[in-house]
């Protein structure tokens, strides 16, 4: 692992470090934001996932988490949103390809040699931490933001006890009945639908739920409501009537802008369960 950047920031130190990838076949970049607390010992961690055209820069210069992460002392850590490098197969739509990860393994040419996101983030990643910084890995939290947000509602189900608890920014609830999500599905892990609904939150839902708290957040006036289904996964939740807080925020869109308004919510949501 080398470290490419380390900047005092609310008392904590915000780094950022690449290292080779197993899971990925290249180098992979992710930003950690550390509080002060953790120069005494091992702190929480919130996994933050981002979304589409996003690397692991995105959130950790504009969602402003950083301030809300040190009040609590809770550690951050940002991946990049997909396996990235000259011989990494990339496509010229936002939404396929570098950038695009969609937090699955894919099974698909030319996908599958380096888009193993789904390793990456739940496995490598985490035994990397683990063992290079001063992290409490048995008090874990995600939240994620389009893209990121389909990531870390689909892992936190997938993966019972695993999260502490899970919130969202205007996630991907429903991908495998959308054309947006169904052209990533088909790209990635085939034609065979059976492949998709574990990475479909909604689905999920009606077949696993989530043992904890659930935040999610989606703006009125988001440009992509359409395509990310809040009443789907709404519906699924209340179908199994598990415990979770879906709000429809008037006015805000898919932007940062709306995700800095609540982070300070969303962090503080989790230090309730990462401390509980």
């Amino acid at each position: 692992m080398e470290t490419i950047s380390e900047n005092a920031c609310f008392a904590g130190t915000q780094g950022v470090y690449t290292h080779p990838s197993k899971s990925c076949a290249c180098d992979m970049t992710f930003g950690l934001f550390l509080p002060q607390e953790a120069k005494d010992g091992p702190v929480p961690l919130l996994w933050y996932l981002s979304g589409l055209t996003c690397t692991h820069e995105n959130a950790m210069v504009k969602a402003g988490a950083q301030a809300w992460a040190a009040e609590q002392g809770i550690a951050l850590v940002f991946p990049d949103t997909s396996p990235r490098g000259d011989g990494v197969a990339d496509d010229e739509a936002y939404d396929l390809g570098q950038g695009a990860g969609f937090y699955v393994n894919a099974t698909e040419t030319p996908w599958a040699a380096h888009f193993q996101m789904w390793d990456y983030v739940t496995k490598e990643l985490p035994a990397l931490l683990e063992e290079s910084f001063a992290l409490d890995m048995t008090r874990q939290a995600i939240t994620g933001h389009s893209m990121g947000g389909h990531g870390a509602l689909t892992m936190a189900m997938a993966l019972p006890g695993r999260f502490r608890s899970v919130s969202a920014f205007a996630p991907i609830s429903n991908p495998t009945a959308s054309d947006w999500g169904r052209k990533q599905l088909t790209a990635y892990l085939g034609n065979n639908e059976t492949a998709w609904a574990s990475h479909d939150a909604t689905l999920l839902m009606q077949d696993k739920g989530f043992d904890g708290p659930i935040l999610i957040d989606t703006g009125t006036n988001d440009q992509f409501i359409d395509l990310l289904k809040p009443e789907a996964l709404a519906a699924a939740v209340a179908t199994r009537r598990q415990q979770a807080t879906l709000r429809l925020q008037p006015g805000y869109d898919h932007s940062y802008f709306f995700v800095s308004t609540f982070m300070e919510e969303h962090v503080a949501f989790h230090a309730d369960a990462l401390y509980a």
